[in-house]
C-alpha cells in the first residue's frame, strides 16, 4: 500500500470514527429513554454494527504496512452498505478503502453520490403526505437517473483517460448538465478528471487548491452539507408542495413529529419540515447575495485604495472607517426599519455593513502584491492602471477574500435569521428559518421540537461554512505549497 493512499484512508476514517461513536451513543439513549418503537431499536443495532466494523478496520489500517488483504476490503463493502440506511460516514470510509488509487476526482465523486442519495431520501419523504406535488414523480425519476450516472462516474470514472475523445466529451457534458440540479460536486469532478487525464499530472504530487481541500475531511463534510441544501432548494420547486408550508391547516395544529410531518406542525397546522426545506431557498439566497455584493464592492474599493495610496487611500479608508464604526446588525435594523421589511431591503441592509471588512482585507493584500516584480514589469510594458489592477493585482490578492467570504455567508445567514426573529426580516408568513424559529420559540415548554429543528438547520449551515472556510484557508496557505 502506498504511503499516500494509507494516509488518505486513515485521515478519512479517523475523522469519521468519533462521529460514529457519538451518533451510536445518542441513538442508544433515544432507544432506551424514548418511545420511538422497534424501528429505532433496529436502526440503532445496525448503526452499532457498522460502528464496530469501522473501529476494527481503522485499527487494522493503523497497523497495516503492506497491501490491503481481501478481508479488509470485505469489511469496507459492509461500510459502503451503510449508505442504504443513510449513514454517510461509513460510506465515505468504505468507498475510500476499496479504491486502489485514490485521486482527487474520486474523492469528490464519493460526496457527489452522497449528496444525490440524501436529496432523493428527503424528496421521497413526501410519499407519506396526503398528496404530492404535480411534478414529484418526474423529479424523482430525474434524480434517480442522475444518481445512476454519478455512480457510473464513481465506479468507472478513473478510466476516463482511456475513453475515446467523444466519450470524454460526453462524460464532461453530462457532468456539467447535472449542475442544473445544484450538485456542484459534479463540476469539481469534471475539473479533476480533466486535469488527471493530462500526462503531467502523474509526474507530480497533487498541489492545487482542489487537491489540498480533499485532505480536510471536515471541509469536505461542510461542503457536502452546503451542496445538499443547494440541491434541495432547487429541486423542491418541483418535488415539494408549498401548500403544506404556507396554507393553514387547523385540523393538524401542533402535531408531534411523525412520518407524515417529520418535524411536526406549528400553531397554524403548517408542516415545519416543508417550511424548513422551502426556507433554505430564502436563507441561501439572501445570505449569498448579501455576501457577494460587499465582496465585489469592498474588494474593488480596497484594490483601488491599496494601489493608488496617498490621498485616494486616505479618502476611501476614512469613509469606510465611519461605516465600520457602526455595528453591522444595528445598521441593518436601522435600514430595514426605515425602508420596510422586504427581501431587497434586507439584502441591502446586510450588504452595506459588510463592505469595510472586505475593503480592509483587499487593501492589505494589495499593498503586498503591488511591490512584486511582475507589477513593475507591467508598468514598464506601458499597461494602464486599470489593466494592472484587473489582470494582476486583484487575481493575486483574492485568496484571503475567498476564505473570508466562505465564512461570512454563514454569518449572513445568522443575521437574516436574527432579523426575521425580531420581526425585521422577511414577511412573517414567508417560510424562512428565522421566522420558523421565532414561531417555535413561543412553544418551547410544550413543543420544543418546533424551535429545535430550525435551530439545528441554522447551526449546521453555519458550521459547514466555517469548516469550508478553514479548509480553504489551509489549502491557500503558501506555507503548504
Amino acid at each position: 500500500m502506498s504511503h499516500y493512499r494509507q494516509k488518505k484512508i486513515i485521515n478519512q476514517m479517523t475523522f469519521n470514527n468519533p462521529i460514529l461513536i457519538v451518533m451510536t451513543l445518542i441513538l442508544a439513549l433515544m432507544s432506551i429513554f424514548g418511545s420511538f418503537g422497534l424501528g429505532l431499536w433496529l436502526y440503532t443495532g445496525l448503526t452499532l454494527v457498522l460502528t464496530g466494523v469501522h473501529i476494527i478496520l481503522l485499527r487494522r489500517f493503523e497497523r497495516e504496512k503492506g497491501d490491503s488483504p481481501k478481508s479488509m476490503k470485505g469489511l469496507a463493502w459492509v461500510l459502503i452498505a451503510g449508505l442504504l440506511i443513510g449513514n454517510l460516514f461509513t460510506f465515505t470510509s468504505g468507498a475510500t478503502v476499496v479504491k486502489e488509487k485514490i485521486t482527487t476526482s474520486y474523492q469528490y465523486s464519493i460526496y457527489m453520490v452522497v449528496a444525490d442519495v440524501f436529496v432523493i431520501l428527503v424528496t421521497l419523504s413526501n410519499l407519506f403526505k396526503p398528496f404530492v406535488a404535480d411534478h414529484f414523480v418526474t423529479m424523482v425519476i430525474l434524480l434517480s437517473l442522475v444518481l445512476a450516472f454519478h455512480l457510473f462516474v464513481l465506479v468507472w470514472g478513473q478510466g476516463y483517460k482511456d475513453f475515446s475523445q467523444p466519450g470524454q466529451i460526453t462524460l464532461q457534458v453530462l457532468l456539467i448538465a447535472s449542475l442544473l440540479l445544484g450538485n456542484l460536486f459534479a463540476l469539481l469532478v469534471a475539473i479533476g478528471l480533466h486535469r488527471e487525464s493530462q500526462e503531467f499530472e502523474y509526474a507530480r504530487r497533487p498541489s492545487s487548491v482542489l487537491d489540498k481541500l480533499t485532505n480536510n475531511a471536515a471541509a469536505l463534510l461542510g461542503l457536502a452539507f452546503i451542496i445538499f441544501l443547494v440541491m434541495i432548494s432547487i429541486t423542491s420547486y418541483w418535488s415539494f408542495s408549498s401548500e403544506f408550508a404556507i396554507v393553514n391547516d387547523y385540523d393538524n395544529i401542533l402535531r408531534n413529529p411523525s412520518l407524515t410531518y417529520p418535524f411536526g406542525t406549528d400553531n397554524f397546522g403548517r408542516d415545519v419540515f416543508s417550511r424548513v426545506v422551502l426556507g433554505a431557498r430564502i436563507s441561501f439566497f439572501v445570505g449569498f447575495l448579501s455576501t457577494i455584493l460587499p465582496f465585489f464592492v469592498g474588494g474593488l474599493l480596497g484594490a483601488v485604495s491599496g494601489f493608488y495610496g496617498n490621498k485616494v487611500d486616505n479618502v476611501i479608508m476614512r469613509l469606510l472607517d465611519v461605516l465600520y464604526a457602526i455595528p453591522g446588525l444595528v445598521l441593518a435594523i436601522t435600514i430595514v426599519a426605515a425602508f420596510g421589511t422586504s427581501i431587497p431591503n434586507l439584502i441591502l441592509a446586510l450588504s452595506i455593513g459588510g463592505i469595510p471588512a472586505y475593503a480592509r482585507t483587499m487593501r492589505g493584500d494589495v499593498l503586498q502584491v503591488v511591490n512584486y516584480e511582475y507589477v513593475e514589469s507591467s508598468y514598464a510594458l506601458g499597461q494602464s492602471d486599470w489593466n494592472i489592477i484587473r489582470k494582476h493585482i486583484i487575481p493575486n490578492a483574492m485568496s484571503s477574500m475567498i476564505v473570508i467570504a466562505s465564512v461570512e455567508i454563514g454569518t449572513a445567514v445568522i443575521a437574516v435569521s436574527s432579523l426575521s426573529f425580531l420581526g425585521l426580516g422577511v414577511e412573517p408568513q414567508v417560510p424562512e428559518w428565522g421566522n420558523i424559529l421565532q414561531t417555535g420559540s413561543e412553544f418551547l415548554e410544550t413543543d420544543p421540537h418546533l424551535a429545535i429543528f430550525p435551530g439545528i438547520a441554522i447551526i449546521l449551515l453555519v458550521l459547514s461554512f466555517n469548516f469550508l472556510g478553514d479548509g480553504l484557508r489551509d489549502a491557500t496557505d503558501p506555507k503548504t505549497r
